[in-house]
């Protein structure tokens, strides 16, 4: 699939502590949430309705991994997209709160934490990010931090 880029409106510099964004909803179906745990995590509560309702879930449930997708997807769609990102370095506190069952309308907020220039590079800037998704009755789902890596529109001086 090819892919037109977006036109970047967003740069490091764009993003300050305290910024809160809703980037929109999504809802997985049965037919998603099993097709995601057979590929990649095949537990019996996430594949079978009768080990499903047998487990702590009581009902078939996401895999964490498809609640972070989801969310990942959320984030790049409303988000990312419009930015000068150049990835991640990685995620940390990543907490599954409460199960996400198919048909559930999961809604994601990110809240810039920090931002720091990066130090070896000049022409990028980082940026700590709390996400969190919520359920359609308002209970969190998913917590999880990371830092993005951005281009910065003026490249520092360098050290």
């Amino acid at each position: 699939m090819a892919h037109t880029p977006t036109p970047i409106k967003y740069y490091w510099e764009d993003m300050a502590a305290g910024q809160v964004h809703d980037l929109g909803t999504i809802t997985p179906t049965r037919e998603e949430t099993i097709a995601f745990a057979s590929q990649f995590d095949p537990q019996p509560f996430h594949l079978d309705d009768e080990a499903a309702k047998a487990s702590v879930f009581g009902a078939l449930s996401a895999s964490g991994w498809h609640t972070c997708a989801m969310a990942m997807r959320l984030m790049v769609t409303n988000h990312l997209h419009e930015t000068s990102s150049l990835g991640s370095p990685g995620l940390e506190n990543i907490r599954w709160q409460k199960p996400v069952y198919p048909g559930d309308t999961l809604r994601l907020q990110s809240t810039v934490l920090e931002t720091k220039p990066m130090g070896k590079r000049p022409d990028v800037g980082m940026t700590r990010t709390l996400w969190e998704m919520f359920n359609q009755h308002g209970d969190k789902v998913l917590h999880m931090e990371g830092w993005g890596m951005f281009r910065r529109r003026t490249p520092a001086a360098p050290l």
